[in-house]
């Protein structure tokens, strides 16, 4: 019988949220892991006394790990993978996601810059049918993405997380929100790394 879906406990999930998003603020370790605020803060304060985590205030403040708490991430979370027994999968998703992968920059690249006249300027949104095929094609990838990581989100919950984020950037881009296709801080471009940089330290893979 196969494993059961994986439930990562609440501060593992938040140190990690860290881990894979780099420094911040409150609202986008929420919107990473999909608690509340206020959840999240408690869960920080927490991580803080244990030395794991560090805040900054001001308003270009945020939190982010310490040494230890990065070290600390990495232990944990190569226990509940193998705890989980989910490494086959999700070294088979990672495959098929690093097939994917260029693709992705590709449809970036053309949606921030195109060719006119010869010559590649900006893309300045102005002109409605370019977007829309640059969209039908980003669509067409992420329902590709969807079916490769299906084993991943059924097997852990975590990830799962990825899978609402990244529909709900594509949502807003479609909607007339062009920045959250690349510009935004939850673009399907930044999710898309976050994933990505999750996958790799869930498997102990240095970034190159």
């Amino acid at each position: 019988m196969p494993n059961p879906p994986h439930v990562t406990s609440v501060d593992l999930l938040t140190l990690h949220a860290l881990r894979c998003l780099g420094f911040v603020d409150l609202f986008r370790v929420s919107e990473a892991t999909g608690l509340s605020e206020s959840d999240v803060e408690s869960e920080l304060i927490d991580l803080a006394v244990a030395g794991l985590v560090t805040r900054t205030p001001g308003d270009f403040g945020g939190w982010g790990l310490t040494e230890a708490g990065r070290a600390a991430d990495t232990e944990r979370i190569a226990a509940e993978l193998d705890a989980a027994g989910t490494r086959a999968t999700v070294s088979r998703v990672y495959d098929d996601f690093l097939v994917l992968n260029p693709e992705l920059l590709d449809l970036c690249t053309a949606w921030q810059m195109r060719s006119a006249d010869g010559a590649v300027t900006l893309n300045e949104h102005d002109d409605p049918a370019y977007d829309a095929r640059v969209l039908n094609l980003l669509g067409d990838l992420d329902r590709r993405a969807e079916i490769a990581c299906a084993d991943l989100y059924a097997t852990m919950l975590r990830f799962r997380r990825y899978r609402t984020r990244l529909a709900d950037a594509l949502a807003r881009a479609r909607a007339g929100e062009p920045r959250y296709v690349t510009d935004d801080l939850a673009s399907y471009h930044n999710v898309w790394f976050q994933l990505h940089e999750d996958l790799l330290v869930t498997l102990g893979i240095p970034r190159h």
